[in-house]
């Protein structure tokens, strides 16, 4: 079987306090040990960044024992500063790397994925915010490997424009060159419901965000279009429902639901721990609301089981 056609997945990004302060059903396994070093050694030898490790996810373990891992676009600094996230931040990234769609590509064909997720910083100093970096690394990716699969988890391509009617524009524009390499999906996340996006999203909106995902079903109405919450940051379920019915109404299709973990001490601390069945119930109303696709549990982050269509 050539190497673009084994089967891999990918997994997100998350965050992961002392393990001594977690519910059991939140401590997941570290892997084999062998597996593990071969993904991150891969990784560093094409000095490639990724939401595994610098968004320390809890599922990293198991998804390097599996060959896994999800590429962290642009950089390991992002240019805004949410509340909730592991990721580095400041105001001067380093300038974009041109060879680093092909260095992806080629760790891609080497560790033989058939779907990738590719996700990024948010680069509110660049013109066109990354959209076009997007665009080369999925250019690179499937000129190396033809049959694999791409699935894209973008920031909201807002900035940079004097008024609304030019930014709205801009955004729809930045979107359009990532749609018009055709993802397999495309993934822009609320991350949580409307009353806590000033205080977890800093520098991103809750409107803007529906409105992104609002967009990408107008301009590409057969990719399917994905969006993610975190709980535990003070939501009650109605707003998590509200949330969902929201995203329905822009014609979301998938739904991922995990749970918050505080990175460190300088992050939103959790305010609550949800249990199994509370995420097991909210899948099932999701279903009902008619999402495609639901991945809801503790452990579940935006890219989780991302290439099975199947729940």
């Amino acid at each position: 079987m050539p190497q673009c056609l084994q089967r891999w997945t990918f997994a997100v990004s998350a965050s992961r306090p002392p393990a001594s302060t977690l519910p059991p059903w939140l401590r997941s396994g570290l892997g084999f040990a062998s597996q593990v070093s071969r993904v991150q050694q891969i990784v560093k030898q094409r000095q490639i960044h990724t939401i595994c490790e610098e968004g320390r996810c809890p599922n990293r373990g198991e998804c390097y024992a599996r060959g896994t891992a999800t590429f962290l676009l642009m950089g390991p600094t992002c240019t805004r500063s949410c509340a909730f996230c592991q990721v580095d931040k400041g105001h001067a990234p380093l300038p974009l790397d041109p060879t680093e769609p092909d260095r992806v590509a080629e760790a891609v064909e080497t560790l033989g994925l058939q779907y990738v997720v590719l996700t990024a910083v948010a680069r509110d100093d660049r013109p066109d915010q990354g959209a076009t970096q997007f665009a080369a690394t999925m250019q690179a990716i499937t000129q190396r490997c033809p049959q694999t699969q791409i699935e894209v988890l973008t920031p909201d391509f807002w900035g940079g424009e004097p008024d609304r009617d030019r930014a709205e524009q801009a955004q729809a524009d930045r979107l359009a060159v990532v749609l018009a390499e055709q993802p397999a999906c495309f993934n822009h996340n609320l991350e949580t419901v409307e009353r806590l996006q000033g205080q977890v999203r800093r520098g991103a909106r809750y409107d803007r965000s529906l409105r992104l995902l609002a967009l990408a079903k107008q301009q590409a109405p057969m990719i399917p279009t994905k969006s993610g919450l975190m709980l535990g940051l003070g939501e009650t379920q109605a707003e998590v429902i509200e949330t969902m019915q929201a995203l329905r109404q822009v014609g979301c299709d998938r739904l991922t639901l995990g749970q918050y973990l505080q990175p460190s001490l300088a992050h939103l601390p959790v305010q609550r721990y949800w249990t199994p069945a509370e995420f097991e119930e909210l899948g099932a109303i999701a279903r009902d609301l008619g999402f495609q696709q639901v991945r809801s549990g503790p452990l579940v982050r935006s890219s989780y089981h991302a290439d099975s269509s199947q729940d």
